[in-house]
């Protein structure tokens, strides 16, 4: 059995998006790395397994470093593929889960929504640190494989943050680390420890009424107050300080209301 450290990495904008690339060639160094993504773009798909995916996973080679990688395609979301990557590609447990990095920051009140951040939380549920990484860039690019990007320092990021999931045991009830990286960021670029902003970073546009093919799809744009979060948050550091955020995230979901008070209520 490998003795190196067992990454497991995917993402949700496909197998062939340079940030998914950029992470792999960055956590090479660290061990061992698996990956497993969604065949075609799932952003937006949270943690969910829709039944309408065809579950299908298929190898393919590509080269990363200088080494040929077997890499995995899935017919399915990206916390399908943390499961699948579980499930069939490691022997035991991976020490470490990695998703990302992604085009487009994943920040504010709709952190569910995503993806990236999907698959990190399946990593938690199975009880295996992860992390969800993503990289500032315009809408534009959200759904691209756009090759203006340059993912060489979220990769160092990538790199840093993994290091210290591998070496050292977080803190109770830290189940992800959530690390979002300013478009301008450099090596030196400081970083903050944050909480989720309350506010909405996106804001849904209603469906596009097309006579042809009904209503297609409902899509999104940067909220109005997107620069209003307060400090100490997320999108705050981000986008008014220009520093690197990590968030812990939690699966418990309760609020943190005194339950006393509540039942009072309630009664």
């Amino acid at each position: 059995m490998n003795k190196e450290p067992q990454i497991l990495l995917t993402n949700d904008d496909g197998i062939l998006s340079p940030g998914l690339w950029a992470a792999a060639e960055a956590l090479d160094e660290l061990g061992f790395v698996t990956v497993i993504a969604p065949r075609e773009q799932a952003s937006g798909t949270g943690r969910s397994y829709p039944s309408h995916s065809d579950g299908k996973m298929t190898a393919e080679k590509l080269v990363v470093n200088e080494k040929e990688w077997t890499v995995h395609a899935l017919g399915g979301t990206p916390a399908m593929a943390v499961l699948y990557g579980i499930f069939y590609l490691i022997e035991g447990k991976p020490d470490l889960i990695v998703s990302g990095i992604n085009y487009g920051l994943n920040v504010g009140n709709g952190v569910t929504i995503s993806g990236t951040v999907g698959a990190a939380l399946e990593g938690a549920a199975a009880g295996i640190p992860s992390m969800a990484i993503s990289l500032e860039t315009d809408k534009e690019f959200h759904a691209s494989y756009s090759q203006e990007i340059d993912f060489q320092t979220a990769g160092y990021f990538t790199k840093y943050f993994s290091s210290r999931l591998l070496s050292n045991k977080m803190p109770p009830d830290v189940q992800v680390l959530k690390v979002e990286v300013p478009s301008d960021a450099t090596r030196e670029t400081p970083w903050q420890t944050t909480r989720l902003s309350d506010k909405s970073f996106y804001t849904p546009t209603v469906p596009e009424d097309i006579a042809t093919a009904g209503l297609i799809g409902i899509g999104y744009d940067l909220a109005p107050d997107y620069d209003q979060s307060p400090s100490g948050t997320d999108s705050h550091a981000v986008i008014n300080q220009r520093a690197v955020s990590v968030t812990p995230l939690s699966l418990d979901l309760t609020s943190r209301v005194d339950l006393g008070k509540l039942q009072d209520i309630l009664k």
